[in-house]
């Protein structure tokens, strides 16, 4: 009796343990990432003032000389209905009448939505969370949690060639570094 009693607790808690991290570079398929790591540096750096973020198509591409990897929406099949933790910044959508945010992209890096260019499409994702999370800085990093589906998305302001229905989204916290 006590080795299943000793057996449930150990189950119990590795269904609270979290998920593995899943790497960005992950979402994209092996040509993608080849082609990435063959590509010239780009310069993030455009002020803050001149974002086009809030007009139409804020998180597209808008300069057409850059390689096509920047442009790619290919995902990786193996990843659909995988249930994967991401961390990332937000880009707010929608918020629930208390103000948190509902749904929002998850970037890979902080800014994506003020600098240029932004991340291709397999590098964002759509996160609906209907419990909602206040999102104070768009500069905080996020853990989100939940099933990943291939799912292209498009919008007023972006193209995303991922989207994932969160189970839990928190905040990345000191003790997670």
């Amino acid at each position: 009796m006590r080795h299943l009693l000793l057996a449930l607790l150990f189950c119990t808690g590795l269904a609270h343990a979290e998920l593995p991290e899943t790497d960005w570079l992950d979402l994209m398929p092996p040509e993608d990432r080849k082609a990435l790591e063959e590509m010239p540096e780009i310069s993030h750096d455009s002020p803050e003032g001149d974002s086009t973020f809030y007009g139409e198509g804020g998180l597209r591409q808008q300069d057409k000389d850059l390689p096509a990897v920047m442009y790619s929406a290919k995902t990786v099949a193996a990843l659909d209905g995988k249930a994967i933790r991401l961390g990332g910044y937000p880009v707010p959508l929608e918020n629930d009448e208390k103000g948190n945010s509902t749904l929002f992209f998850l970037v890979p890096y902080p800014g994506a939505c003020i600098h240029v260019p932004p991340p291709p499409p397999n590098q964002l994702v759509l996160v609906r969370y209907p419990k909602g999370i206040p999102l104070d800085d768009i500069y905080a990093p996020l853990w989100v949690s939940g099933e990943l589906k291939v799912e292209q998305v498009s919008n007023d302001l972006a193209d995303a060639a991922y989207a994932m229905e969160a189970g839990e989204v928190r905040l990345v916290t000191d003790e997670d570094l």
